[in-house]
């Protein structure tokens, strides 16, 4: 699915990257370990967290993580938005809870058919 109808669906805040919206996203990873992410996340994954520190920009260009949302209305500073900007990271956030954004994007990947059986 494409990450411009996730943000639409979501209903989604574009913080960076709205020329990066036609990127093909083949699910999602929520985590806030970094060492977790590293570890554990795929390619083409949406990155969920409640982290907003610089080092996540890295950990997305590490792991070829196209996007990441901020959940519970968190919103990064200046300096992570310039970072991601510069790395081609698409930054989103959601008011939503972890959980209750975690649950509506796996309902719309599935009923969508893109996720692996």
């Amino acid at each position: 699915m494409k990450l411009n109808d996730i943000v639409s669906a979501l209903e989604l805040k574009v913080i960076t990257g709205g020329g990066a919206m036609e990127q093909e996203i083949t699910g999602a990873y929520v985590s806030d370990l970094l060492s977790d992410v590293l570890g554990n996340s795929q390619k083409g994954q949406l990155w969920i967290t409640l982290q907003t520190h610089i080092n996540i920009v890295a950990v997305a260009v590490m792991k070829e993580i196209p996007g990441i949302v901020f959940i519970g209305g968190r919103l990064p500073d200046k300096q992570i938005i310039n970072k991601a900007e510069s790395e081609g990271i698409v930054l989103l956030a959601s008011p939503l809870a972890n959980f209750e954004l975690t649950g509506r994007l796996y309902q719309l990947l599935n009923q969508s058919g893109e996720l692996p059986q």
